[in-house]
């Protein structure tokens, strides 16, 4: 994930700062020039670094501040506001209209991903923000994303609309939009051509559908692996469309964040969605307060929420709830669950939404994949009667699960001492709910 690294310094100069007992200018001095390099490392522009640094020892130093008694409260609070502005504030928001089709041309290099990325904006309104969307292809000089995009608009189940390669773009812009106000969608999405470079042509072209249908939103799809090329590309692009802001991709992958931390002060372009994987359903809305949550450790509950929320059915989740606290808590209620967990994306990056979770290492995220896999295949193993009464297990039959899951009689175990476990569990926190006492290890949560 990008900012890993990033993070992992931030908290150890917080670390470092909790041994204080308040802010000095020299302590303050120390910390900010560790986070000056983690900055510079993590390919942040070199202004960019200074402006943030200034910023924060300005606030931090000022006398309220000093009275604190909590340094790194103090300075974790400062540093979140500051990457918050960094990052773009409450400037991300898309401008939709109302009672009528809001239209995004998306824009950037050839290779970057441009279609992918419009399907993208198409499942994202459609299926979370519940908008009727119609996909366009502008780019009639390759056949091969004109039908790229017809494939991805059928299994986002959208509607989709192209005038073949021996046309103008212009033309094409100019009858989806009227395609769009008749059929009363809510948003129309351009997926434009791109050029291996910048060049005239391709400037030309886009000007000209920016000027032909006045779009709500110009978005240029920028890599978070290109670092401070991306900020490049978008002052290129920017200075002759007037974009509204940037979509950053690949934020899940290797990327040390820089190109994220930079674009907005480098050149005023708010990044407004967020790519995070390589599937249909991998962009999210951006939010600056999460993202500089996530940077400084502090988790993203409100994103894991809606993460919940989009994969768990409430009343399954209610039903299921009552069961485990009645201590009616089978290995297929314990399947479900882990599945659902699946279904919020990998361990490591629910992991990081939680506040105080400790980082997981590679071994770790693959030991809890392979063993939730395991568990899975396990159970799938066993007959419906034994998954509901797992505790009448015997020796023969443990046996006959083993070689039909390709398993030995020790995975069976620890399949049912998992299941014991959570029941365990449940149990006693069905005591402490009654009693009003709070688990051990709950306490400060």
């Amino acid at each position: 994930m990008a900012f890993e690294s990033l993070s992992e310094k931030f908290q150890s100069v917080f670390k470092k700062m909790r041994k204080e007992d308040k802010l000095t200018e020299d302590n303050m001095n120390s910390a900010l020039k560790e986070i000056r390099i983690a900055l510079l490392e993590a390919d942040v522009n070199y202004k960019v670094v200074k402006a943030f640094t200034d910023d924060v020892k300005e606030k931090a130093m000022g006398q309220d501040v000093l009275l604190k008694v909590n340094p790194s409260e103090m300075l974790v609070k400062i540093c979140h506001d500051e990457l918050v502005e960094l990052l773009g504030a409450d400037n991300t928001a898309i401008n939709y209209v109302k009672g009528g089709p809001t239209t995004i041309m998306l824009v950037g290099l050839q290779g970057s991903g441009k279609t992918t990325t419009a399907g993208k904006l198409a499942y994202l309104h459609k299926n979370k923000l519940n908008k009727k969307v119609l996909l366009a292809g502008l780019d009639v000089y390759r056949p091969a994303a004109i039908d790229q995009l017809s494939q991805i608009a059928s299994q986002v189940g959208v509607d989709f609309f192209e005038m073949g390669t021996n046309v103008d773009p212009v033309k094409v812009a100019e009858e989806a939009k009227k395609k769009a106000i008749e059929g009363s969608y809510d948003l129309l999405v351009l997926d434009t051509a791109g050029r291996l470079q910048i060049d005239e042509k391709l400037m030309d072209e886009l000007k000209n559908i920016n000027k032909a249908i006045h779009p709500e939103e110009v978005l240029l799809l920028v890599d978070a692996m290109a670092g401070q090329d991306a900020v490049n590309v978008a002052n290129a692009f920017n200075n002759d469309l007037r974009l509204s802001g940037v979509i950053m991709s690949k934020l899940d992958g290797d990327a040390k964040g820089g190109a994220a931390l930079s674009i907005k002060y480098l050149t005023g372009l708010p990044i407004k969605f967020a790519g995070i994987g390589e599937k249909l359903t991998d962009l999210d809305i951006f939010y600056p307060d999460r993202m500089a949550s996530r940077i400084l450790g502090m988790g993203d509950v409100v994103s894991l929420v809606e993460k919940a929320k989009e994969v768990i059915d409430e009343k399954e989740a209610e039903k299921a709830s009552k069961k485990m606290f009645e201590g009616d808590f089978t290995l297929e209620d314990m399947l479900k669950q882990m599945k659902m967990v699946q279904k919020m994306g990998s361990l490591g990056a629910i992991a990081k939404m939680i506040p105080g979770m400790p980082k997981l290492s590679d071994e770790q995220k693959d030991k809890a994949e392979s063993e939730m896999k395991n568990f899975e295949t396990v159970i799938n193993s066993m007959t419906p009667y034994e998954r509901r009464h797992p505790e009448i297990l015997k020796f023969s039959q443990k046996s006959r699960i083993a070689k039909g899951s390709g398993k030995t009689n020790a995975d069976i175990n620890r399949v049912i001492r998992k299941w014991e476990q959570s029941k365990d569990m449940m149990k006693q926190m069905k005591q402490y709910q009654k009693s009003g006492k709070v688990p051990p290890g709950f306490r400060g949560m």
